[in-house]
């Protein structure tokens, strides 16, 4: 069939001008993010929405588009408390983008749609980081842990370089964060979340455990525990079922070993006593470093499984029975620069930092880096983070490892997620009040202080 030119004039010109409508119909990229910090709502949302869509691109964007106001204020120390609307309105597209707050400082794009998550690390071959939290990763009052996690680890440099290329990161709220206002009656007031804990997931590409970071660890242990389960994840790849049960035991089994070592080394260090069998348990492992390599391979897989399992596990009961509050501090001592902090996350706890009368002077003092207030604050952060680095790494990391011997590679995220928090962090789902409220406890409050 041959067109006539009369008619070939009019359906080029239809094409062309269909083609122009569409072009225009699609804003670009960069137009998004300029209209994701629009005054008018109604131009904001769409464009949002669009550019969250768009995944971890969309998010590179923004803060190409808005580097220069990015650049000025992740470091600026002198940045008004009061922040701009302007800065405001792009700080909040930036969490809604990245579903995470306070995004700006760690650039972090996270997925709240697990196989959404699994396809792109299906599609980059890079594992997963799923976070479970109480409350909601980019709401201010998620629970504890969570707040220091965008803090002290995701505004982190070298932290959220390392998340950002080499991990697909996935967060999902497992219930809502208590939380808690205190009314002084004189017109001032505190609010604050109660209880909770969170944990991050390492998970091959296919969504399966591999291992977990349990609580809070400071940056340096905390990208220590991501490499080694990164290391994991590549040596399963391409293997059949039964080498990767294989590496997958000998890993964890290795790590209890290692974990009584360095924890009996630590207990000396510290001037402690540590109980004379475990020491001879761990110097015998030690000496026959081969039998954690041979058990996942022997005939008697399952028996030498068992004794190993029941040898190290003994060694952690009897550390922890042998390690008191004093000692635990004394052993996050030598532990500190695990936890020390960056300049980025500084920044992002001085802007959090009350300027009060009493503090201003000190806040003020900060552009050197010498607010007496802002210097305390970090000491503090520092030490107790570190205190929560050992006591996780030791105590709950040591216990989970345990499980995934046990479990194998049979256990799931969700049922792993389940038992973590109805046994390791003793909140279960089974109970509403958290261990908050005991129907058997009076309050000599009407109805016990429950309000309906």
């Amino acid at each position: 069939m041959r067109f006539k030119p009369s008619l070939l004039l009019p359906l080029l010109f239809g094409f062309s001008l269909l083609f122009a409508q569409s072009v225009y119909a699609s804003p670009s990229a960069e137009a998004l993010a300029r209209l994701a910090v629009s005054e008018k709502s109604a131009e904001a949302g769409p464009a949002i929405a669009a550019l969250r869509a768009m995944g971890p691109a969309g998010l590179r964007v923004m803060f190409e588009v808005y580097s220069d106001q990015l650049k000025r204020h992740a470091l600026d120390v002198s940045a008004s408390k009061e922040a701009s609307p302007e800065w405001q309105r792009l700080s909040a597209a930036l969490d809604a983008v990245s579903q995470q707050r306070d995004d700006y400082a760690s650039g972090l794009y996270w997925y709240t749609d697990f196989e959404q998550a699994k396809r792109a690390a299906a599609e980059t071959g890079k594992p997963i980081l799923s976070l479970r939290l109480l409350g909601n990763l980019n709401e201010e009052f998620s629970c504890a842990n969570s707040r220091f996690f965008r803090t002290v680890l995701y505004a982190n440099r070298e932290v959220s370089d390392v998340l950002r290329e080499r991990f697909i990161l996935h967060w999902k709220s497992v219930r809502p964060a208590p939380r808690v206002t205190i009314d002084f009656g004189d017109g001032r007031k505190l609010e604050r979340t109660l209880t909770g804990n969170s944990i991050h997931y390492v998970l091959d590409p296919s969504g399966r455990p591999v291992d977990a970071l349990p609580g809070l660890y400071g940056p340096r242990a905390f990208l220590r525990g991501l490499a080694q389960a990164e290391e994991v994840v590549k040596r399963l790849g391409g293997q059949n079922e039964m080498q990767q049960s294989a590496i997958f035991s000998r890993y964890h089994m290795g790590r209890i070993n290692q974990t009584a070592a360095d924890w009996s080394a630590d207990v000396q260090k510290i001037g402690g006593r540590v109980p004379t069998q475990v020491l001879a348990r761990v110097d015998a492992r030690i000496l026959n470093p081969g039998a954690l390599e041979v058990a996942p391979l022997a005939a008697s897989k399952a028996a030498i499984e068992v004794n190993l399992l029941k040898s190290i596990t003994t060694d952690a009961r009897e550390l922890e029975a042998a390690t008191d509050d004093k000692a635990w501090a004394m052993i996050a001592a030598l532990h500190v620069d695990d936890a020390r902090l960056d300049e980025r996350s500084i920044a992002l706890i001085r802007r959090h930092t009350p300027v009060t009368e009493t503090s201003a002077s000190a806040v003020a003092q900060t552009k050197t880096g010498g607010g007496d207030q802002l210097s305390r604050i970090v000491e503090n952060l520092e030490r107790n983070m570190a205190l929560d680095t050992v006591r996780n790494e030791y105590v709950l990391h040591n216990r989970l490892h345990a499980w995934l011997v046990n479990e194998g590679r049979k256990m799931g995220v969700d049922d792993l997620n389940s038992k973590v928090y109805a046994e390791l962090f003793l909140t279960p789902g089974t109970d509403p009040w958290l261990g908050l409220y005991s129907p058997d406890s009076y309050t000599a409050l009407e109805n016990g202080g429950i309000i309906k």
